[in-house]
C-alpha cells in the first residue's frame, strides 16, 4: 500500500465482512510484532491480484485483509490529527499526517478535498469509505447505513480506540509513525499477479486443490455481473435484485461450496467439465445480460436440491427417499449428484426414488466395495444427465441401462466382497461395517434394527489386540485378516464390552447367546477361528451381497 501503485476491489465482490474476532486477531498479532521480544516477521497469507499494466491491480483475493489494514492506517493517522489538535508538536505531527497519508492512503485534492485513493473499495463500501473514513471525519453517520458500512465504521473504530490507547498517552508522534513503518516492513504476503480473470481462476482451483482456501465464487460473481452491468443503463435496480438472488443462492451452499453446486449444476445440463475448466467454459457461453439471467434462474431451479443431497433430514425427501440419501451420504459419494438433478427435474418421483437407490446401490457396488476409478464413474452419470436434460433418455429404464458400465456384474462385485478389508479405525468405516452387518442381518430375519443405537457394536472375533489363546494367527496372518468382514459380527454393547479380547472358545458361548441369528449362525457354523474360517464366512456374505445390494432392471 505504500509502493506508489493502486489498487482496487472489483466492483461486484463481496462487501465488506470482517468482524470483531477477525480485528482482535490482527491486533494481536501487531502487539507481538511490536514487542522487544515479538516476532519478526508476520505472514498474511495469498494475495491474489490481476493488472495489465502493473500499476494498476484488482485485489481477487485478499480484500478483507487489505481493506481492514487500511483501517488501522486510518487509526494512525486519527491519532496524529488529535496530537496537532491539541497543539502537540503541531508542525512536526503534521508533516508526519501528510507524508503517512501520501504513502498508505493517497493524497486529497488541495481545492476540492476529494480524495485520491491508492485503495478503491466495491460498489457498496466505496462512498462510505472515500467519504467518511479517509477524509477522518470527526461524526462518522450512522443512520440510514448498509450493515457493511456500519462493520466498516466499528473496524475503524475498534484500531482508533487500540493505537490511541497504546500511543496516545506518550503524546509522541514518532511512536504513531514508528507503528505504520514496522508494520510496512514486517508484514508479509504471498502475492501472486495474474493478466485476467481465467488464470485468476486457475490459480484459485490449483490452490484450493492443495488445501489453500480462495473464493473463485466472488471471481464467478464478478464476471457475471460485469456481463449484467455492461448492458444496462443507469438503473441499477435490476442489478440489485440480482445480487440479491445471488447472496440467497450462495447462502444456502456457503461461499466455498459453491463452485461444486455451480459444476455439478452445469453438469446436470450440459456437456461434462472438470473443475479446472469450469470458469473457461462459463466464460465462453455467458456473454450477455440474456444469458446471467437464464443462468442464475436454472440455478435457482436446482439450488434446493443440490443442498439437499447432502440433508437426509431435509424436508424435500419422502421416507423412502431419505433411506438412499443417507446411504450415499455415508459413502461419501457425489458422482451422482449431476444424474440427481437432472432426474428430479425431468421424473416423477416415484422415477426419482427408484433412480436414488439405482445410484446408491452403484455406489456401494463400485465405489465403496469396487474402490474403482471415481473419474470414469463421474463422466457416466454427466453424460446421462446431459442427455436427460436435452431429452435423448426419456424413460427411466433407458436411464439405468445408461449406466451399465459402472455396475460391476456378480461376478466382479462378489470377488471384490470376499478379499475387501475395512479399518474400523476409521469412522466413516466403522459405520459403513455397521450398516453391511445390520443389511446382511435384515435380509436373513426380515426385521429392521436401528443400526446407529449405541446398544450394538462391532465385535471383532480376532481381536484388535490379542492376547493369550490367539497363537494361532502370525503377526503378519493378524494383520491381514483382522479387518476383514468376515471376521466382524454384530453383537449388543454390553456383551461386546464383556467379551475383551478372549480366545474364541469363550466367545463362542456368548456369540451362540446372541440375538442376532448372524453372529449365532456363524457360533454355531465354527468351533475354531481361523484365516481358513474367516475367509468362508466373508465369501458366504458376499454371496448374501449380490442379492441385497442389487438392480434388478440391470441386464
Amino acid at each position: 500500500m505504500g509502493n506508489g501503485l493502486l489498487y482496487s476491489v472489483p466492483r461486484f465482490q463481496r462487501d465488506y465482512s470482517w468482524g470483531d474476532t477477525e480485528w482482535d486477531d490482527l491486533w494481536e498479532d501487531i502487539l507481538n510484532l511490536m514487542a522487544p521480544d515479538g516476532e519478526q516477521a508476520h505472514y498474511m497469507g495469498y494475495l491474489v491480484l490481476q493488472s495489465s499494466d502493473n500499476k494498476h491491480f484488482s485485489i481477487i483475493d485478499g480484500q478483507q485483509r487489505l481493506t481492514t489494514l487500511s483501517m488501522l492506517v486510518l487509526a494512525v493517522l486519527d491519532g496524529l490529527k488529535r496530537l496537532v489538535a491539541a497543539e502537540v508538536s503541531p508542525e512536526d505531527n503534521n508533516r508526519r499526517l501528510e507524508q503517512l497519508r501520501n504513502t498508505f492512503v493517497g493524497y486529497l485534492d488541495p481545492v476540492t478535498l476529494v480524495p485520491k485513493p491508492k485503495l478503491s473499495l466495491n460498489r457498496n463500501n466505496n462512498v462510505y469509505y472515500q467519504n467518511y473514513l479517509v477524509p477522518l471525519e470527526v461524526n462518522l453517520p450512522i443512520r440510514n447505513r448498509k450493515a457493511t458500512e456500519h462493520l466498516m465504521r466499528k473496524a475503524f473504530e475498534f484500531f482508533r480506540e487500540k493505537v490511541w490507547k497504546k500511543y496516545g498517552a506518550e503524546q509522541n508522534g514518532a511512536a504513531f509513525a514508528q507503528l505504520l513503518d514496522t508494520l510496512a516492513d514486517r508484514l508479509f504476503f504471498t502475492v501472486i499477479v495474474v493478466n485476467n480473470e481465467l488464470n485468476a481462476y486457475k490459480v484459485f482451483e490449483t490452490l484450493n486443490a492443495r488445501g489453500v482456501k480462495l473464493s473463485s465464487t466472488d471471481l464467478l460473481k464478478n464476471y457475471l455481473f460485469s456481463m449484467v452491468y455492461r448492458d444496462m443503463q443507469e438503473d441499477e435496480t435490476e442489478l440489485n435484485a440480482l445480487e440479491d438472488r445471488w447472496e440467497t443462492l450462495v447462502g444456502k451452499m456457503g461461499s466455498e461450496s459453491f463452485p461444486d453446486f455451480l459444476r455439478t449444476h452445469w453438469n446436470s445440463r450440459h456437456r461434462f467439465v472438470r473443475h479446472n475448466d469450469l470458469f473457461k467454459t462459463i466464460r465462453q457461453q455467458i456473454k450477455g445480460r440474456k444469458e446471467v439471467f437464464e443462468l442464475i434462474r436454472a440455478m435457482e431451479e436446482d439450488a434446493d436440491v443440490f443442498a439437499a443431497l447432502s440433508s437426509p433430514e431435509d424436508a424435500l425427501w419422502n421416507k423412502d427417499q431419505r433411506i438412499y440419501i443417507e446411504e450415499m451420504k455415508m459413502y461419501n459419494v457425489r458422482q451422482a449428484y449431476p444424474l440427481l438433478l437432472a432426474g428430479r427435474r425431468a421424473f416423477p418421483q416415484t422415477d426419482f426414488t427408484t433412480l436414488l437407490k439405482v445410484c446408491s446401490v452403484i455406489s456401494f457396488r463400485y465405489n465403496v466395495i469396487g474402490n474403482l476409478l471415481a473419474n470414469e464413474q463421474e463422466r457416466v452419470y454427466t453424460n446421462a444427465a446431459e442427455q436427460v436434460a436435452n431429452g435423448a433418455l426419456k424413460s427411466l429404464q433407458e436411464v439405468i441401462l445408461a449406466l451399465r458400465s459402472i455396475y460391476p456384474g456378480d461376478e466382479a462385485f462378489g470377488i471384490a466382497f470376499e478379499e475387501k478389508i475395512m479399518k474400523t479405525t476409521q469412522s466413516r468405516n466403522k459405520k459403513i461395517v455397521r450398516y453391511i452387518l445390520f443389511q446382511l442381518e435384515q435380509h436373513l430375519t426380515g426385521l429392521e434394527l436401528e443400526r446407529d443405537s449405541d446398544l450394538y457394536s462391532i465385535e471383532h472375533v480376532l481381536p484388535e489386540n490379542p492376547e493369550t489363546g490367539w497363537e494361532t494367527f502370525s503377526d503378519q496372518e493378524h494383520e491381514q485378516f483382522v479387518y476383514r468382514l468376515g471376521n466382524m459380527l454384530p453383537l449388543r454393547s454390553d456383551k461386546n464390552k464383556d467379551l475383551g479380547n478372549a480366545p474364541y472358545s469363550e466367545k463362542r458361548a456368548v456369540l451362540l447367546d446372541s440375538s442376532f441369528q448372524l453372529t449365532q449362525k456363524t457360533a454355531e457354523k465354527y468351533a475354531e477361528w481361523t484365516p481358513k474360517q474367516i475367509a468362508d464366512t466373508q465369501r458366504w456374505m458376499a454371496a448374501q451381497a449380490k442379492s441385497i445390494w442389487k438392480i434388478s432392471q440391470m441386464k
